[in-house]
């Protein structure tokens, strides 16, 4: 690694929260500190006909803007910020300007979508352009609502979350690659599929040129710069700014023998790939190719996550319980009978609402006993992520033959050592609990690299986190065997 140092700051866009970070990069060592942390809350807009999910983007911005603030004033030597943010949303562009608030990937207007999409082309030829699962709330299917509607009748350009962001901040456009893999209209070749385009009557120019993680993008506007006591000369970077992307980067992981889990509001479980596994039981098994830093695969797939715990929290505060979360897996790995796992992936908990209910009748429409009290209910949601996670290790491994012989578990998931015991009991593997903030840490690695502080490929900068940063060992328990085996895959 390069002998520099310097500061960067990575503006961290999460489902459920954000974060401005600053990574303090010397020679050997970096060190990563929080300038600010805010709620990422939905807001529901009435829009004539009923009450629709969006995102408060500009709220967001602002509090991404305070974060930068508050990192200017104990940075000296801030040089670059770099964007990441969830994937699949975007914002509606005329002439520069935002058409209205983006909506949230959880409305259930997308549905409509779905069924206009497949109308034209088959799920099965999707696959094969695209490489993705199935997910309702794909770009794609957004859009294709969106067209129905007339929206993009008034739209000239969409802009990507992090894409947007990085526009308000330097007046600059572009779409990350990273990110735009994840939209359904990147073919599997890496550049956009107009003829896909065509074919759905979406406009074929929607979305700016790509360009890669790594890349200038441009300088901090005076306008935006000047009153967050920002220096002049500080510029934003594209990094890999879909969260999870940032995420594998900074896994110290060997891609021959291991699989990740990044977990915080979905579960992203997969392995890493040097080219897309597009075979039918890929798809029926609904597992996705998206494009990785330095011409990597993920090939991975989404489990429901923490947005199963975070809502039955939220429920048990909102009916007047003190509902700490510590507590409550304190109790839940107390739980000495066997609790029945349940489908996380089931449809009916996609949507905001009551959790606990919905857990509840799962199991009763099935004619099983359902968890009786706060602790069998977090013990029962915990159990069921980690054979979620088990078994879609076991998946992936299978269809893209890596002999897989450990976890790394990264993201807000890797302080839940109840839910790192579970996987590595249900998987049968040790699992590597570590870096908690690994979108950050792969967002700021990326900067820093574009602004000289690092220097290297991506396996180096995968040993750089190794040297440090601690992570936790989590071995299967005695008489938790699981009923497959990864390490021969």
């Amino acid at each position: 690694m390069r002998a520099a140092s310097g500061q960067v700051a990575a503006i961290d866009l999460g489902a459920t929260s954000g974060r401005v970070m600053v990574a303090d990069i010397a020679p050997g060592r970096i060190e990563l500190e929080q300038a600010a942390r805010f709620a990422n809350t939905p807001v529901h807009l009435f829009d004539g006909s009923r009450t629709a999910l969006h995102w408060d983007l500009p709220g967001l911005f602002g509090a991404a803007c305070a974060g930068l603030a508050e990192a200017g004033r104990h940075s000296d030597r801030l040089v670059g910020i770099g964007v990441d943010s969830w994937a699949v949303d975007y914002g509606l562009m005329r002439n520069g300007r935002l058409l209205g608030v983006p909506h949230h990937y959880r409305d259930p207007r997308s549905a409509s979508g779905v069924e206009a999409v497949h109308e034209i082309i088959e799920p099965a030829e999707l696959y094969r352009r695209n490489g993705l699962q199935f997910l309702p709330f794909t770009t794609v299917y957004q859009l294709a609502a969106d067209h129905a509607a007339g929206l993009l009748d008034i739209a000239d350009s969409a802009l990507l979350i992090p894409d947007l962001i990085g526009y308000w901040l330097t007046g600059e456009r572009a779409t990350e690659r990273t990110n735009a893999s994840t939209t359904g209209l990147l073919g599997v070749d890496g550049s956009w599929d107009r003829s896909l385009t065509r074919q759905l009557s979406l406009p074929d120019n929607l979305f700016p040129d790509l360009t890669e993680p790594g890349r200038p993008l441009g300088g901090v506007l005076p306008e935006i710069a000047t009153p967050l006591g920002l220096p002049s000369s500080v510029s934003v970077t594209t990094v890999a700014s879909h969260d999870t992307a940032s995420a594998i980067a900074a896994i110290p992981m060997d891609p021959d023998s291991s699989a990740y889990i990044s977990c915080g509001t979905w579960g992203l479980v997969g392995v890493e790939t040097t080219a897309p596994v597009l075979s039918e039981a890929a798809r029926e098994a609904n597992f996705t190719n998206e494009v990785g830093v330095e011409n990597t695969t993920r090939f991975l797939r989404n489990v429901m996550g923490l947005w199963l715990l975070s809502e039955t929290v939220r429920r048990f505060r909102r009916d007047g319980m003190r509902a700490d979360l510590d507590e409550l897996l304190a109790g839940a790995a107390s739980v000495s009978e066997p609790v029945e796992v349940f489908d996380t992936d089931d449809p009916m908990f996609l949507a905001p609402g009551n959790m606990p209910e919905r857990i509840g009748r799962w199991y009763r429409d099935r004619g099983l006993r359902a968890p009786r009290g706060p602790a069998e209910l977090v013990r029962g949601i915990v159990d069921s992520l980690a054979a979620a996670f088990a078994e879609t290790v076991r998946v992936a491994a299978e269809l893209s033959g890596t002999g897989v012989d450990r976890i790394h578990l990264v993201g807000g998931g890797a302080q839940n050592r109840l839910l790192c015991q579970l996987t590595a009991d249900r998987s049968g593997l040790p699992v590597l609990a570590g870096p908690v903030e690994a979108t950050a840490l792969g967002n700021v690695l990326l900067t820093a690299r574009a602004h000289g502080l690092l220097d290297g490929e991506l396996h180096a900068l995968r040993e750089f986190v190794a040297r440090n940063v601690s992570v936790q060992r989590f071995l299967p328990r005695v008489g938790t065997a699981p009923s497959f085996d990864l390490a021969g895959a």
